[in-house]
């Protein structure tokens, strides 16, 4: 399913600077290390793009963790629409967010607005690391930002769930792509979750690869090449993303609209809650496709 609205996907550090004091303009700071949660605040208070609010991947833009979920939980719509009001979206606002990672966890604030029918959203092109290299200005310590009024209407058919996982992996229809790194895809090394592995028939394209070494977006043939090679000649064909947690896969979506092809649904459980269930099947070893 394809849900855009016809809104920019990316930003420059150049057009932003350009818009810089735009009231109708929200920018959402997205950094977050997996490994230390408390880093991305600590580096937002030390310097952060002007104007800019605060996200944390762990509290702001996943549910609490339970049992049979996966790391990074889809949120309640609600919860999530009053989240972006307190980071003062409004209806008409057109929001950048942006990471020091080349867009690996602002690319899930970017899908979860877009799920909740807000297309206006762009993701900063190289992010904190291009507007420094840029001697772009930065801010210090906490932005206070008035509410917004945004309102949910999420999208119906854009996500997957563990259950249609199943479903379509036994009736072989299963065309799911797996941003994480290929040495965890093929169960070499597994530093986060208990279980190594990929699911059964999934496909491997780490979302890295669709960046340059300074993390910016690949030129669109590029992309259009590494896609291709992934999912074929068709740009309409059904596919959905996945990764460790529902986080990486969202860059897979950017990636993927870059090259033309559609948007994928997106399996939020993702590795993390696939292998809570002791009986799903798992598999090791590389992509054939790949």
């Amino acid at each position: 399913m394809n849900y855009r609205k016809g809104h920019a996907l990316l930003i420059s550090v150049d057009e932003l600077a350009s818009r810089m004091g735009d009231g109708r303009l929200r920018i959402i700071d997205c950094r977050f290390d997996l490994l230390d949660p408390d880093a991305g605040y600590e580096n937002y208070l030390a310097g952060h793009i002007p104007g800019a609010a605060y996200a944390n991947l762990d509290t702001d833009l996943a549910a609490p963790v339970k049992a049979t979920t996966g790391r990074h939980p889809l949120p309640d719509a609600s919860v999530l629409a009053s989240t972006f009001r307190r980071l003062g979206v409004n209806r008409d606002t057109a929001v950048v967010v942006y990471d020091s990672a080349g867009g690996a966890t602002a690319a899930r604030a970017w899908w979860l607005l877009r799920w909740l029918g807000h297309d206006n959203v762009r993701l900063l092109d190289g992010g904190l690391p291009a507007w420094q290299a840029a001697q772009q200005p930065l801010q210090e310590g906490e932005v206070e930002v008035n509410p917004g009024d945004f309102d949910a209407a999420p999208q119906i058919g854009c996500v997957l769930t563990s259950e249609e996982v199943e479903a379509e992996l036994e009736s072989g229809e299963l065309l799911l792509v797996d941003a994480r790194d290929a040495a965890r895809f093929r169960g070499e090394v597994e530093p986060i979750d208990a279980v190594a592995g990929h699911i059964p028939g999934t496909r491997n394209l780490p979302f890295t690869a669709a960046l340059n070494a300074d993390g910016t977006f690949r030129p669109e043939a590029a992309l259009e090449a590494l896609w291709q090679r992934i999912l074929g000649d068709s740009k309409d064909v059904a596919w959905s993303a996945m990764c460790g947690s529902g986080v990486t896969a969202c860059h897979l979506a950017i990636s993927a609209l870059l090259a033309g092809y559609r948007e994928p649904r997106l399996y939020v459980g993702s590795w993390s809650e696939w292998i809570r269930d002791s009986g799903r099947p798992v598999e090791a070893g590389a992509d054939p496709d790949t």
